[in-house]
């Protein structure tokens, strides 16, 4: 099992979140995060704007480990747009997943 973390511009949660629906992802979590980049400042109409911290959506779920490359390349597809920022993903080994109502543990649980 992996615990993939998806980091996405907030504007592309619902596109992400509606596609992994449709691959068989039906539990995720996500909050608002705010994220430090390569890109610290930007000039508009002349005038410098610190951009040291970012919004963003952090989408965490956790999968079958055969399923991790299609869950990437969904997250991927649905949240480019080609511009900087577009975020990150990020997966983990996951050791355990239990089910707290019924007991459930591992794969059965997710």
């Amino acid at each position: 099992m992996k615990k993939i973390e998806i980091i996405i511009r907030t504007s592309k949660l619902e596109a992400v979140r509606s596609a992994l629906d449709e691959i068989g992802v039906f539990f995720l979590t996500f909050s608002d995060v705010k994220a430090i980049g390569k890109h610290r400042e930007r000039a508009y109409r002349g005038q410098f704007y610190d951009e040291t911290t970012i919004h963003r959506t952090q989408i965490d779920v956790v999968v079958k480990s055969e399923m991790v490359e299609t869950v990437i390349e969904c997250a991927m597809k649905h949240a480019r747009t080609g511009e900087i920022g577009d975020g990150k993903i990020v997966v983990y080994d996951v050791d355990g997943v239990y089910r707290i109502r019924t007991g459930e543990k591992d794969t059965e649980a997710i």
